[in-house]
């Protein structure tokens, strides 16, 4: 046989036998006087189990394994690791479909979404706070916590942010903070009025939401990226708000 009709015959390329050539998968044939390559039916069997390894998922290392071990013990542990790994896959696949069908199924999707079913209710729930600058991007803050702290720091955000809804007082201070600190987008750093909208800041916050652990001058990488995000007078005022909460627990 010639490539192309083994090729035809295991339902592959030309362009595929030539790599497990390269691979050193199928053993190359002899070649008749004209040099072409003379196929015999024992290549069509292997490329045809090639074919069949590859299908059911394994690499082309494991199929070199297989191939040169030629034993069912070989290919059980194969296939073993296999269809552990597909069960894994599974498994994840199912639970990426939970996430996707509860945002699905969610009224509207947040602005900064996709997140989690919980957040998302919380976004839903902070509606009666101010939709300023500020406050749209503290949701962007909390959707970033959420993305990478632990489940036990998620659940203590969420818990934290829930407790400033539980209230129109609560409402009421969150309101007033983020207003002020709009305010402060063109003001320098001296303006009297950090001072009070680091208060009102603090006052609205919980301290559940402090980081841990950290300089608040000097911090970490994290901390700075945070303030660079802001104007300098709002910086300096969330700066201010978190030495106030850290003084007082």
């Amino acid at each position: 046989m010639r490539i192309g009709e083994l090729a035809a015959a295991v339902g592959v390329t030309t362009r595929t036998v030539r790599h497990y050539h390269h691979q050193g998968l199928l053993p190359e044939p002899e070649r008749l006087g004209n040099g072409y390559r003379n196929y015999t039916l024992r290549h069509a069997v292997v490329l045809a189990r090639i074919r069949r390894l590859t299908e059911l998922g394994l690499g082309l290392a494991e199929v070199r394994d297989v191939l040169a071990d030629d034993t069912a013990k070989e290919l059980t542990e194969i296939l073993q690791e296999l269809d552990e790994d597909l069960a894994r896959q599974e498994a994840a696949i199912r639970e990426r479909r939970v996430r996707l069908r509860a945002l699905l199924d969610a009224d509207e999707l947040p602005a900064e979404g996709p997140v989690s079913p919980e957040l998302a209710a919380l976004f839903s729930e902070m509606a009666p706070l101010s939709d300023s600058p500020m406050a749209a991007k503290d949701r962007e803050v909390l959707a970033l916590i959420e993305a990478a702290a632990s489940p036990a720091e998620r659940e203590r955000m969420l818990s934290a942010v829930n407790s400033v809804l539980a209230s129109p007082e609560g409402v009421a201070r969150a309101n007033e903070a983020y207003a002020l600190l709009d305010a402060l987008a063109e003001a320098s750093v001296d303006d009297p009025r950090v001072d009070d909208a680091a208060r009102k800041l603090a006052d609205s916050t919980p301290r559940e939401l402090l980081p841990e652990a950290v300089s608040l001058d000097h911090g970490s990488s994290f901390l700075r990226a945070f303030y660079a995000d802001f104007a300098p007078a709002q910086a300096e005022a969330i700066r201010r708000a978190m030495r106030i909460l850290t003084e007082e627990t």
